[in-house]
């Protein structure tokens, strides 16, 4: 699978390029499916946010993922797969260009990627782009730090670590976001660790990983 994590979506012409490099054809060409999931474990989402993501609304943080101009844009349900049985939704899955992980708790998401058994799948896409946004990026690394776990069931921070590093989104967009908080977050994770704003997305194929940014990033 080929990975673009970002804090804020696709949201400049680097970004942009680098999406496009990822499939390898316009995003126009390119068939979507939105895993909305991650919302439900964190407090601040709600029915109106996942709302607002399926439908593409035209506000900017949705102009940056379903907005983008999609061949077709359809919803992956990670709670819903595991009662309609894997020979459904698993083709949906292997058709698809590119999934869509939006933000939320990512422990959240990490346990319904496992307990769905789209984690299991994920060897099985070498061609598909996952583009993730905040946890939907976060989901991929080791841990996300007990800072960002908001999910009250969640055992502990860790995710998938299909990466070696983790992620701290949206640098400077909150003022519980700063550089100084980051690199609290990051003491004692034990692995490299990226701080990333809305601007900047970690390209990772084969094993690269590559920085694209137009706004502020630091390795920690």
């Amino acid at each position: 699978m080929k990975l673009l994590l970002t804090s804020g979506g696709v949201t400049n012409a680097s970004i942009t390029a680098a999406l496009v490099e990822l499939l390898g054809k316009p995003i126009a060409e390119s068939h979507a499916l939105v895993i909305p999931t991650a919302q439900w474990g964190h407090p601040m989402c709600g029915p109106q946010s996942v709302r607002g993501l399926i439908a593409a609304d035209p506000a900017p943080d949705r102009r940056f993922l379903t907005g983008l101009g999609w061949a077709s844009v359809g919803v992956l349900e990670l709670t819903a797969l595991p009662t309609i049985g894997a020979d459904r939704w698993q083709p949906w899955v292997r058709q698809a260009d590119v999934l869509l992980a939006d933000g939320g708790d990512a422990t959240y998401l990490c346990h319904w990627m496992r307990e769905s058994g789209l984690a299991a799948l994920l060897p099985e896409l070498p061609g598909t782009v996952w583009v993730g946004v905040s946890a939907g990026s976060m989901v991929m690394t080791p841990r996300i730090g007990d800072y960002f776990v908001e999910w009250p069931s969640a055992p502990d921070d860790s995710a998938l670590g299909l990466v070696d590093f983790s992620i701290f989104p949206h640098l400077d967009a909150f003022p519980t976001n700063t550089l100084e908080h980051a690199r609290r977050w990051a003491d004692g994770l034990g692995v490299p660790a990226y701080a990333v704003d809305e601007q900047t997305a970690i390209m990772v194929v084969d094993g690269v990983t590559q920085v694209v940014s137009e706004g502020a990033w630091t390795k920690l």
